[in-house]
């Protein structure tokens, strides 16, 4: 597939392909030295045919499809699927071809280690040793083990995952031989980042609410400028979706009309549509009306008038008027 042409070469002509907007999108995340590359490499492509471009496109779907199966489930997960999907050869090419980048994350071992199982590996831990295990784990697995932990070390183990940014690579391989001895399992390492205030977010908004309100409260008296942090990003405006239609119906009530219309302006159709549903025709169509004659506005006044709405429905959450479910499918309100 591309037959003759290098990476960098391949690089180039996706980017042209992609087109500028994105293609500048993508150099934010590259150091500068491969910025210089890839810049020389493009101004020296000249003409490509549509067949060469149709086959980089199909390579790299597929290198970023499997590089997803072994985020999700590692590298037999992902040859499983690919052969289910393409044939063994296909698959085995597609999985040569990204062997020599491949990034799997530390700890990618336990992910398919039942929660009951880690924990009774890492309870006995160091606080700090559980919050860079967690801060590794999908947030699913990571709510589990932390809502199942005494509570007085809920917190502090939240408040480092919370507070962490990186990790030395020899930390991690430490960790992870300990584990690896304790499992019998073989697991390459990286340097990587992980951790930080939006993985407790993902966490917490996991859990159960009473797991949950331990945590914030305890944080709110070790670290109150944290626990505000984490506040805001609890529930964000986007997740106006999950909730049910009685829910937006008392949110509606407690809403200034100015801050919704406001609010949508920065939202997603889904965001949007969920709304309108929930109020009557003649609101939703002054409301629409309300939002055209806005015209351009601040990102910054749409940012704060979700913050607004987000903190009513956290108040009215607090008051047990509304429930915002957690836990994923398991918590299930009847």
């Amino acid at each position: 597939m591309s037959k003759g042409l290098n990476g960098r070469q391949k690089a180039a002509i996706l980017l042209i392909a992609l087109g500028t907007e994105i293609s500048a999108s993508v150099f934010k995340h590259l150091k500068e030295e491969e910025i210089e590359q890839l810049t020389l490499e493009i101004a020296s492509v000249r003409k490509v045919t549509n067949e060469r471009r149709h086959e980089i496109f199909e390579e790299f779907y597929q290198m970023a499809l499997a590089q997803d199966y072994i985020n999700q489930g590692g590298i037999d997960y992902a040859r499983d699927v690919l052969e289910k999907a393409l044939g063994g050869q296909k698959a085995v090419e597609i999985l040569n071809r990204i062997t020599s980048s491949l990034a799997v994350r530390p700890f990618d071992f336990v992910r398919k280690t039942d929660p009951s199982q880690l924990l009774n590996l890492i309870q006995a831990e160091h606080p700090q040793t559980i919050a860079l295990i967690m801060a590794y784990l999908d947030s699913e697995k990571a709510a589990t083990i932390i809502s199942a932990l005494p509570q007085d070390r809920q917190a502090e183990v939240a408040r480092r995952i919370a507070m962490m940014d990186r990790t030395s690579p020899e930390i991690i391989k430490e960790v992870e031989r300990v584990l690896e001895r304790k499992l019998s399992s073989l697991v390459p390492t990286e340097v990587t980042s992980a951790g930080g205030i939006n993985s407790v977010v993902q966490v917490l908004n996991r859990v159960d609410r009473g797991t949950e309100k331990t945590i914030m409260e305890t944080l709110e008296i070790q670290d109150p400028e944290l626990a505000e942090e984490i506040k805001k990003l609890m529930f964000v405006f986007e997740d106006v979706v999950q909730l049910d239609d009685r829910s937006v119906q008392r949110i509606l009530r407690e809403i200034d009309s100015h801050d919704l219309g406001l609010a949508l302006k920065g939202s997603s159709d889904e965001v949007t549509n969920k709304i309108m549903r929930n109020m009557s025709k003649r609101a939703a169509e002054m409301l629409k009306e309300d939002i055209d004659f806005m015209g351009p506005v601040r990102l910054r006044d749409v940012e704060e008038a979700q913050q607004r709405i987000v903190s009513n429905i956290r108040r009215l959450e607090e008051a047990g008027e509304i429930i915002i479910a957690r836990g994923g499918a398991d918590e299930i309100v009847v």
